[in-house]
């Protein structure tokens, strides 16, 4: 008997990816709704509440000073190389070719650019927001500070807030952000959330960042992925525009409009006269009945012509067999057989047994 193997994950896994590409018109696009709304404006007073304990060097500036004296690096040496290859997950160039690889080719299977939009706007809000927050504030890193126990802004660095924090809460971010199911976009959601928490930490293991650039850079990330959803309506907009541009350019590198097809008039129906009863019942057995060609005559050979059971039987005059001179016709008696024939016979004593009687005894 021959049982069907059950799929495993990832039998379907595959199975969906071999599925023929469409647009899926169930895919819910987020909305700028009211508790986003909240969310956004919580996140934009935590930014500034971390900006403003770092300005007037409170007890986050202090902590900041402690975490670089312990030198974690130091403590824990044996995962320095790990920690190494990790922190590229928060890298700008890396992290963008992997995430927009992925994005383009779900962009070719759903027949939009969508995705890839998105990512280009996501990006774009990082490098203005996160780039003028560096520049503006210039803040130098742990490894280039002068005074201790000061905040050392406005001393030409660029590391407030966290650029690769923010940079990995942005780019694996937009994986959920854009997740076809509410599942897909839980699940990714924690990824990208332990992924991002990961890199900040990395940083401040290496000791190139303080953690209150960490902290901020989480911030900052997050911001851009909750107002992503007032960006939809542009994102729309230029993708209709792309779409209109493509069809421009084929219709410019000489594409052929189809020829109109002209359309065919049925002639009229021939209007019959109805038949009586017997014609019509005639007619359909006429209808109904295969024509048939004229049947060919029987050839026979001439002469008169009797039953089978009426035939004597024929036999055959002689052999078939070709003559041959060493040939005994069949019933003749070969020639040995006749010597042995005429040969005088003669009855030896151990031919057979004696005969004795009781005389002889």
């Amino acid at each position: 008997m021959r049982t069907e193997r059950n799929p495993t994950r990832l039998d379907r896994v595959f199975a969906r990816l071999d599925r023929e590409p469409e647009r899926p018109a169930h895919l819910s696009v987020p909305r700028a709704s009211r508790h986003r709304t909240v969310l956004v404006v919580a996140a934009l007073a935590f930014y500034l509440a971390i900006v403003w304990l770092v300005v007037t060097t409170s007890w986050l500036v202090r902590l900041d000073w402690q975490v670089m004296f312990f030198r974690p690096y130091q403590q824990w040496a044996s995962i320095h190389w790990f920690v190494d290859y990790y922190v590229v997950l928060g890298q700008r160039g890396p992290t963008a070719v992997m995430v927009a690889a992925w994005l383009g080719w779900r962009s070719w299977r759903q027949h939009t650019v969508r995705p890839l939009l998105t990512l280009g706007t996501s990006l774009l809000l990082l490098n203005i927001t996160v780039g003028a927050a560096k520049y503006g504030m210039g803040r130098l890193g742990p490894h280039y500070a002068t005074v201790i126990g000061s905040n050392e802004m406005g001393l030409g660095g660029d590391i407030f807030p966290s650029g690769h924090t923010a940079n990995a809460v942005v780019t694996w971010g937009i994986l959920a952000y854009l997740a076809s199911t509410p599942r897909a976009r839980r699940w990714l959601s924690a990824i990208s959330a332990v992924t991002s928490l990961g890199v900040g930490m990395a940083t401040v293991y290496l000791g190139t960042h303080w953690l209150s650039d960490v902290v901020l850079g989480w911030v900052a990330g997050l911001l851009i992925l909750l107002a992503l959803p007032w960006f939809e309506p542009l994102i729309a907009r230029t993708e209709v525009y792309a779409f209109d541009l493509r069809d421009r350019w084929r219709a410019r590198g000489g594409a052929k409009a189809p020829a109109p097809v002209t359309p065919v008039t049925a002639p009229a129906p021939a209007r019959l006269k109805p038949l009586t009863a017997p014609q019509n019942e005639t007619a359909a057995r006429e209808a109904l009945a295969p024509a048939r060609g004229p049947r060919s005559p029987a050839h026979m050979a001439p002469g008169p012509h009797t039953t089978r059971s009426e035939r004597t039987p024929v036999t055959p005059a002689g052999s078939r067999r070709p003559p041959h001179p060493d040939r005994i016709v069949r019933g003749t008696p070969s020639p040995a057989f006749q010597a042995r024939a005429t040969r005088p016979s003669f009855t030896s004593k151990f031919s057979r047994p004696a005969r004795y009687s009781i005389k002889d005894i």
